[in-house]
């Protein structure tokens, strides 16, 4: 088993199926030493359980909860073109939140994944980010993470 794959398991989690796209791109792509990987929802299971605005139906717990699984699919998107222990540090998260009128707290939602990278990847989890409160999302879904991570 590999390190990150043990690291996982010891969270209490496994590494995902990639989300099948919404469109038409694919999940991620490696050029060079960086995955750029695309925008990942909080599908589970083919599934998007949860749909809303975050500070309205959806609450800024839930909306946590959801960057992580947007988070952890987004670790799977990086998993499909590059061996997740050959990761060197994950550089850049940005994380969207579909916000309602007046809700500010998307940062605190955006850490759901930021953690998630930093619980999976130690030190070389610590990244630059941006959370941007945005007024909807693909398929009505809560939260969007995308990363940018440098490999071996």
């Amino acid at each position: 088993m590999s390190k990150i794959a043990e690291r996982l398991a010891e969270l209490g989690l496994t590494l995902p199926t990639v989300p099948a796209p919404v469109a038409a791109y694919v999940p991620a792509v490696r050029t060079g030493s960086y995955v750029y990987t695309s925008g990942q929802l909080p599908i589970v299971e083919g599934k998007l359980g949860v749909t809303g605005l975050v500070g309205g139906e959806v609450s800024a717990e839930t909306g946590y909860d959801l960057a992580r699984i947007a988070g952890l699919n987004a670790l799977a998107a990086v998993a499909s073109v590059a061996d997740l222990d050959d990761v060197v540090r994950v550089v850049k998260a940005v994380g969207f939140v579909a916000s309602a009128p007046g809700f500010t707290g998307q940062p605190g939602v955006v850490n759901g994944a930021s953690e998630l990278f930093g619980a999976v990847f130690g030190d070389a989890g610590k990244h630059a980010r941006s959370a941007v409160g945005v007024a909807v999302l693909p398929l009505n879904a809560p939260v969007e993470v995308e990363l940018i991570v440098e490999v071996r």
